[in-house]
C-alpha cells in the first residue's frame, strides 16, 4: 500500500519551479500546492507549472489550491481572465431579487470553475462564510455574502453549487467565523469575547447549515486564527483542540477536511515547525504555507507527517462526492451571467 502523502499544502516563489523546490516537493511528498499571483502568468505558463508540480509528487491527482472569490481576492485576472464580482454584489441582488441573486451566485461560481479547470487547478479557497458585524475590521468587508446568516447560507452554498458542477473543491471558511474579528489576522491575532449563545445564532449558523447537508457535500473548511475566549481563551481556533473538537465538529457537525489557513500569518506565533505541530495536534487534517520560502517550508516539513487515517478518508468522502464537470457553454453562460447582474 502506498504511504499516504504529508500533511500539508506549499505554496512557490515564482511562475516555473526552482531545482531546488523540485527536489524538496519530491523528497517531502506534500498533499498539495497552492498559487498565487506570482506564479501565475498565462494560460500556457499555469497549465505547464500545474502538471510540473503534481509530477514532483507523482500523483497526478495531487490538489492544486488557489484563492479566486472574486473583487479583492482573485489570484487570476484581466486581461487573461474574468474579473468576477466580490461576493456582496451578489447580496445586494438578493436583497431584492433572491432567485436572480441565487442564479447569479451559482453561474459565478460554474464560470470561476470552468476558469480553473482548464488550468488544472483542483480547488477553490471559496466561499467565505463570515457573518461581518459593525466595527469589525473590513479584511472581510464585501468578501462576504451578507451581515447576516441567511444570505450568507443560501448565497455561498449557490457559489458552492456552481463550483463543484465545474469538478472543483470549493473549501469554506474561516471556520468557526471570522466576521467578528476587529484586526486582520494578517497582521496580529484577533480575540473575540462574545458569549457561545451569541456565536452559535450568528458566526456558527452559515457553517452548521452547510454541515446539515451532510459531510459528503462539505468538502473541505479553513480554519480562522482567532481566539474565542468563551471557548478556549488561550489559543487561536486553528491551535486549539477544543475549539476543533466542541465547537468545529462538534456544535457545528463539520466531518469534513478540516486546513488551517495560512500558518504564514502574523496571527500565530511561535516557529514555522511548532505552528505546523501544533494545528495537526489540535486536530486539523492539513497544514497550509503559502510565501514559497524554501526555509520556511522546510521547518514546516519538519513539524507534519504523513496524513492520518482519519484525514485520508475524509479526502477520499469528499472527492467521491464531488461531482464529474457538466458540459458548459462559456460564451453563452457569460451572456446570462451578466444579464443577471446587470438586470
Amino acid at each position: 500500500m502506498a504511504l499516504a502523502p504529508r500533511a500539508a499544502i506549499f505554496g512557490l516563489s515564482g511562475p516555473t519551479l526552482t531545482d531546488a523546490e523540485r527536489q524538496f516537493f519530491a523528497e517531502v511528498d506534500p498533499l498539495g500546492f497552492i498559487l498565487f499571483q506570482r506564479n501565475c502568468r498565462d494560460s500556457a505558463q499555469i497549465a505547464a507549472l500545474v502538471t510540473d508540480l503534481r509530477q514532483t509528487v507523482g500523483r497526478a491527482d495531487a490538489p492544486v489550491l488557489i484563492d479566486q472569490e472574486g473583487g479583492r481576492v482573485q489570484r487570476l485576472k484581466p486581461p487573461h481572465w474574468r474579473a468576477a464580482p466580490p461576493a456582496a454584489a451578489f447580496g445586494e441582488i438578493y436583497a431584492s431579487d433572491p432567485a436572480r441573486g441565487l442564479a447569479a451566485s451559482r453561474l459565478n461560481g460554474r464560470l470561476i470553475a470552468a476558469e480553473l479547470a482548464a488550468l488544472g487547478i483542483s480547488v477553490d479557497c471559496a466561499p467565505v462564510l463570515d457573518v461581518p458585524v459593525p466595527g469589525a475590521h473590513d479584511v472581510i468587508g464585501d468578501r462576504a455574502f451578507g451581515t447576516a446568516a441567511e444570505p450568507v447560507i443560501a448565497l455561498g452554498r449557490a457559489f458552492a453549487e456552481g463550483l463543484r458542477a465545474g469538478g472543483v473543491m470549493p473549501i469554506w471558511k474561516h471556520i468557526p467565523g471570522h466576521g467578528r474579528a476587529r484586526v486582520d489576522s494578517h497582521c496580529e491575532l484577533p480575540r473575540v469575547d462574545t458569549g457561545i449563545d451569541d456565536l452559535a445564532r450568528s458566526d456558527y449558523a452559515p457553517f452548521r447549515a452547510i454541515a446539515a447537508n451532510g459531510s459528503s457535500q462539505l468538502g473541505w473548511a479553513m480554519t480562522a486564527h482567532i481566539v474565542y475566549s468563551a471557548v478556549d481563551p488561550d489559543h487561536p481556533a486553528t491551535l486549539s483542540a477544543k475549539v476543533i473538537d466542541q465547537v468545529i465538529r462538534g456544535a457545528i457537525d463539520f466531518q469534513g477536511v478540516l486546513v488551517t489557513d495560512d500558518l504564514c500569518m502574523d496571527a500565530l506565533a511561535g516557529d514555522y515547525e511548532q505552528r505546523a505541530r501544533a494545528s495537526l495536534a489540535a486536530g486539523c487534517d492539513i497544514v497550509l504555507h503559502c510565501s514559497g520560502v524554501l526555509a520556511e517550508m522546510q521547518a514546516v516539513a519538519a513539524g507534519t507527517a504523513r496524513l492520518s487515517a482519519a484525514a485520508v478518508a475524509r479526502l477520499e468522502r469528499a472527492q467521491a462526492a464531488l461531482p464529474v464537470a457538466e458540459a458548459f457553454d462559456a460564451v453563452l453562460a457569460r451572456a446570462e451571467f451578466d444579464r443577471l447582474v446587470l438586470a
